[in-house]
């Protein structure tokens, strides 16, 4: 793109003119105060800008993480492709976003080629997000030329769905049967974990206790051995929404508000499926429980640390609205668009209310209160630690 007047450029170029025409008018006396100057300035900032060409950008993106988190992002400009071109310049720097990322909403000003730039994004959707490409309106030193460049350059980041809490009484029941009690041998220390109700007062570890301002409890390897829970997810909605009687996904109804409706909602489930699936399963990883995590579209095994915490949030991810793939599950997550339900045996409980019971356990309430029926747990018996944005 050439070179183009900015505002500034085209009051000083009606000022130029203004002033030859008096000074011819008046007899030459103006040219050189007023008319020289600005042709000077003119011809400067049109070579200058003219040189500028689009450089090299290199996103220096950062770590994956969660919705609702905000990271910063450096470029990092090199030398431009065509030879001769301008080493560094003015510019103001405009970063395209992904939909799913709230990037800079305002042009960044910049001598490119001399200095990185960085700007905040903030993650607001899952999944795979695209940073870039980058467009750069170049201006001289006056700032009476500008041209536009655009630099096709991208990169990309991965947003975790949020994680909550799940009370220490639901996550036990689960595998506890099996692994609790089965020795009390205390030969090997194993790791530190939250306090549990029942938990002796000698297996504090007080040192900790003291520095996160919550009990924590020593883990020994014996008390460690715990059974491998498979979790199978699915959505309610699937797809694009009801099926009609000629097979039309939408349920026949032939309105776009409809079909748009019903692609929101399965959105909305497949989100609140990944949530779900993301805390429950975290949760058991960092109990020391291998997972299996049965999702539409995909399927991971993963052991506790970085690597299967990892492998887990990135499946829920890139996971979309589908059927319920494993009815044998130990544990199996339907989400609707509001919230989800785990089934568990002859147990069924909501999402919701596990958060508010976990919620009310962090902050010394009575939890989700007592319920016998056999399709809630009773009161909570756990202190976990609360709403937490954990790192793969």
């Amino acid at each position: 793109m050439t070179p183009e007047l900015t505002r500034r450029g085209r009051v000083a170029g009606a000022v130029g003119l203004v002033a030859a025409a008096s000074a011819l008018a008046a007899g030459g006396r103006a040219l050189d105060a007023i008319v020289i100057p600005v042709a000077i300035a003119l011809a400067a900032g049109y070579v200058q800008v003219s040189r500028v060409d689009a450089p090299t950008v290199r996103h220096v993106t950062p770590a994956d993480g969660f919705v609702g988190e905000t990271r910063e992002v450096r470029l990092e400009f090199g030398p431009a492709a065509r030879d001769g071109g301008a080493s560094s310049f003015l510019a103001d720097v405009r970063v395209r976003v992904d939909e799913g990322l709230d990037g800079p909403t305002a042009p960044i000003r910049a001598a490119v080629g001399t200095e990185p730039v960085s700007y905040a994004v903030t993650y607001r959707e899952r999944g795979k997000r695209t940073l870039g490409p980058v467009q750069l309106t170049a201006t001289d030193v006056f700032g009476l030329f500008e041209r536009s460049l655009l630099v096709d350059e991208t990169d990309a980041v991965t947003v975790y769905p949020p994680r909550d809490p799940i009370p220490a009484r639901f996550r036990r029941a689960l595998y506890a049967a099996d692994a609790v009690d089965v020795s009390r041998q205390r030969e090997e220390f194993d790791r530190l974990r939250e306090y549990t109700r029942g938990d002796a007062v000698r297996d504090v570890h007080w040192a900790t206790t003291a520095k996160r301002d919550e009990i924590v409890v020593k883990e020994f390897a014996a008390e460690t051995a715990r059974n491998r829970v498979t979790i199978a997810g699915g959505t309610e909605v699937s797809g694009g929404g009801r099926a009609g009687r000629d097979g039309d996904p939408f349920g026949g109804v032939g309105r776009d508000g409809d079909a748009d409706a019903d692609r929101t909602a399965s959105a909305a489930a497949a989100d609140e499926l990944a949530r779900a699936t993301v805390s429950l399963a975290l949760a058991l990883l960092d109990d020391g429980v291998p997972v299996d995590v049965r999702l539409p579209g995909g399927r991971v095994s993963a052991a506790p640390g970085g690597r299967g915490r990892r492998e887990v949030l990135e499946l829920a991810a890139r996971i979309g609205p589908g059927a319920v793939a494993d009815d044998e599950a130990d544990v199996t997550v339907v989400a609707g668009a509001d919230d989800a339900r785990f089934r568990a045996g002859d147990r069924s409980e909501s999402f919701a209310d596990l958060r508010r019971e976990a919620e009310a356990e962090r902050t010394g309430g009575d939890g989700a209160g007592r319920r016998g029926d056999g399709t809630g747990a009773g009161r909570a018996d756990a202190a976990p630690d609360g709403r937490e944005v954990a790192s793969p």
